[in-house]
């Protein structure tokens, strides 16, 4: 039995309406880079609003994959990403198993002094000076080391852990059992949710990270993706548009149809990976920003 009001239906009926419209807003911009992304040269240079192809062509794609240095993006992008993942989360989960511990001397002394870099930073020319005098410029190790340990991540994880019964601690004491046989039988096993959550923000981070790779990278062999994707789209340079083949050139596939060809393969694995994982972030996050 339908015991709304009409005043209750018109309420509903302008939310659905403005989420609609806001819905509609949003995925837009994206739909068109997509349907601009397999037209013409021609098409792409006409104004107007359309929801498909009214040409379809796929010589963007053909450009796009056929450019040696988006596939060397991809590698570097890659390399970086699993390097980064695998210094990020051991890290972030060895000091966040720390900090947890209320026996842990001076903890709220060493929680204060982390969460302080959160908030206070040396700034960019340090951070440069620094990379400099370990001699890591130009290196991978220049992309992942800055960002070894997320704060917020690591904060985040740490009140996870805090959540965790002691029971289940103190039984595994009484078998005989040290922190490192608590830390990987018992707390990790218990914690998939937030790791994930924590591995999904680094792996979001560093696949869109670009402006540590053009300060710290100076051969273009070793650029991320993202840093070869706004040489396309911002500067155009001739050196990351040319297609190794040599058989296509922005005369016959259109700059738009490029741009928005290299947007949507620089974009996509990223919007695979997501679903996949959005279940523990939203249990991570949900679990994770309760503190005991």
């Amino acid at each position: 039995m339908n015991t709304m009001t009409k005043g209750e239906r018109a309420y509903q009926a302008f939310n659905y309406a403005a989420i609609s419209v806001l819905a509609f807003l949003t995925l837009y911009p994206f739909w068109d880079v997509i349907r601009l992304s397999f037209s013409s040269a021609s098409e792409a240079g006409r104004m107007g609003f359309s929801m498909w192809p009214r040409e379809p062509s796929t010589e963007g794609y053909k450009f796009v994959l056929n450019n040696h240095y988006i596939w060397l993006g991809y590698r570097n992008t890659a390399v970086r990403i699993v390097i980064g993942m695998a210094v990020q989360l051991a890290l972030t989960i060895l000091a966040a198993f720390c900090l947890s511990k209320r026996e842990f001397p001076d903890r709220k002394f060493w929680t204060l002094a982390i969460v302080f870099t959160m908030f206070f930073r040396g700034g960019l020319i340090p951070d440069y000076l620094l990379v400099r005098s370990l001699h890591i410029d130009n290196t991978i190790l220049a992309l992942v080391l800055p960002r070894a340990v997320d704060t917020f991540a690591m904060l985040i994880m740490r009140n996870y852990f805090m959540t965790i019964p002691k029971s289940l601690e103190e039984s595994v004491r009484i078998d005989g059992a040290g922190e490192w046989i608590l830390l990987t039988k018992i707390i990790l096993p218990l914690s998939k949710p937030i790791i994930m959550t924590v591995a999904l923000w680094g792996i979001v981070w560093h696949w869109n990270a670009w402006f540590d790779c053009l300060i710290y990278i100076r051969d273009a062999d070793k650029y991320v993706l993202q840093a070869i994707l706004r040489k396309i789209i911002i500067d155009a340079a001739p050196q990351f548009n040319e297609s190794s083949g040599g058989t296509l050139s922005f005369i016959e596939t259109s700059q738009e149809v490029v741009k928005c060809a290299s947007i949507v393969v620089a974009t996509f694995p990223i919007l695979v990976i997501y679903p996949f994982m959005q279940k523990y972030f939203i249990h991570g996050m949900v679990v994770g920003a309760i503190k005991e």
